[in-house]
């Protein structure tokens, strides 16, 4: 039996987390979980947003699936997202965005991965208020900074996941994403070093595998005139946040979405959307990009039939409409544990 960390969250998570854990056990891989606390949950409880037992459960697993956690804007304390990333050094994020038959959404045939370098960028130094310390018109105005770094080490290491990924699984193209035009020396550092990790590849070349690269602004314009031109996105921190968040929303929306954290040593699932305050406690919350990231998970740690299983099952369970929660079905639907119920229902159904 495996013991994996089960990152509870804020808002909807501990709801969602439930739920997939529920679909997990019933593939029969013998999982058992170790709950903890992370974000404003474990702030008001333990008085951290990060306690150390979590850290600890994770360092000790080495996987980890998580809910969504609550960090402030504006204020109060970091984004515990990005802490766990650069904790456990997490440099790879790794976001399948796949159309559904069932799912009301603009495009159909969409089936790309955005790939996402996870602790540098501008996300990966600081944010600060420096006072006023800048004149603008002869008037001293108040300044605030962020900086942030690309390094040759990181990135290096982050296209060959891109690359090893796309070997695994048969993919054709990838396109790295930047802004060189302008960031000549961070985001020219981000594309030569894609483009020499690719040569390191031939065995993709020999397969028809074709590496591109796109301004990113030009990237935007694209994916939503036709987001089917594309295969997999490898681009920076910031610009892969903003631009898996856009693609989910062409195949259906956020509850759509997984995604997987990866370093060399650990790895954290997690779904891709937020704490959805808005609808805590109703029991309506969509579990589906939490049961696919935990589908990813059992990809990671070699349960590919149980993650097929999973995937199977939720998209039966979409297609059919009959028991989807009422995103999906953009009007009435079924509460969050009837549609992990048929879920269920179907995975336990396999041979």
């Amino acid at each position: 039996m495996r013991t994996i960390t089960a990152i509870m969250g804020d808002g909807i998570g501990p709801e969602v987390m439930e739920a997939a854990m529920r679909v997990v056990d019933a593939t029969g891989v013998e999982i058992k979980w170790e709950r903890v606390l992370a974000g404003m949950t474990a702030l008001n409880e333990k008085g951290s947003p990060l306690p150390q037992e979590t850290l600890d459960s994770i360092a000790r697993n080495r996987v980890a699936l998580k809910g969504p956690c609550d960090t402030p804007i504006g204020g109060g304390f970091a984004s515990v997202n990005v802490a766990l990333r650069k904790h456990f050094d997490l440099y790879a994020n790794i976001r399948p965005v796949k159309s559904m038959l069932g799912v009301n959404s603009r495009y159909s045939n969409v089936d790309l991965v955005v790939c996402r370098e996870n602790i540098e960028d501008v996300y990966g130094e600081s944010d600060q208020f420096i006072g006023k310390q800048l004149k603008h018109s002869n008037v001293w105005t108040s300044c605030a900074r962020m900086t942030g770094y690309i390094t040759e080490y990181n990135s290096r290491r982050f296209f060959q996941q891109v690359f090893s990924y796309a070997l695994k699984n048969n993919r054709r193209k990838a396109t790295i994403v930047h802004k060189a035009n302008i960031l000549k020396n961070t985001h020219g550092l981000f594309l030569s070093t894609g483009k020499q990790v690719f040569e390191k590849y031939p065995s993709l070349v020999r397969n028809g595998f074709v590496l591109d690269d796109m301004i990113v602004d030009n990237t935007a314009q694209k994916l939503v005139l036709d987001p089917t031109r594309f295969d997999m996105i490898a681009t920076t921190n910031m610009f892969g946040d903003i631009l898996s968040d856009l693609c989910a929303g062409l195949v259906g929306g956020l509850g759509l979405a997984p995604g997987a954290n990866i370093g060399d040593n650990c790895a954290i699932f997690e779904a891709v959307h937020g704490t959805a305050p808005d609808i805590v406690g109703k029991g309506i919350a969509n579990p589906t990009a939490l049961i696919l990231s935990a589908a990813m998970m059992l990809d990671y740690i070699d349960e590919s039939k149980a993650a097929e299983k999973i995937r199977k099952a939720v998209e039966e369970v979409i297609v059919r409409g009959a028991c989807v929660t009422s995103d999906i079905s953009r009007g009435s639907g079924v509460s969050t544990m009837k549609m992990t119920d048929e879920i269920v229902l179907k995975v336990v159904g396999y041979k």
